[in-house]
């Protein structure tokens, strides 16, 4: 699971794709799994282009995991226009992934 740099500026257009955030420990077979889900439900329908996905290793990034609020990982944050318009703590499977992006889904 290597992780593009997470930026999370709140400089950008509003205009942008909303931002998946998936905030993750390395260390997590929970965290693996759920990113498996994750890349299940963004490629049924083709919605890789919905999302701009930004993967956050919490041990790396702890200063985005305390702004964000993260208390338990895998965690699953969407962000539209700089503000936090969902988010999934610990999800179980694909179901609840779909839920929470049914907004932006095709």
């Amino acid at each position: 699971m290597s992780s593009p740099s997470a930026d999370l500026r709140t400089d950008q257009p509003a205009t942008e794709r909303p931002r998946l955030v998936f905030f993750y420990s390395s260390n997590s077979g929970r965290s693996r799994r759920v990113d498996g889900y994750v890349s299940q439900v963004l490629q049924r329908r083709r919605n890789h282009e919905s999302f701009q996905l930004l993967r956050v290793e919490v041990e790396e990034r702890a200063d985005l995991a305390e702004r964000f609020g993260i208390k338990d990982v895998p965690t699953i944050v969407v962000v539209e226009d700089n503000r936090v318009r969902g988010r999934l703590e610990t999800p179980r499977g694909c179901r609840e992934i779909e839920q929470l992006l049914a907004p932006w889904l095709r």
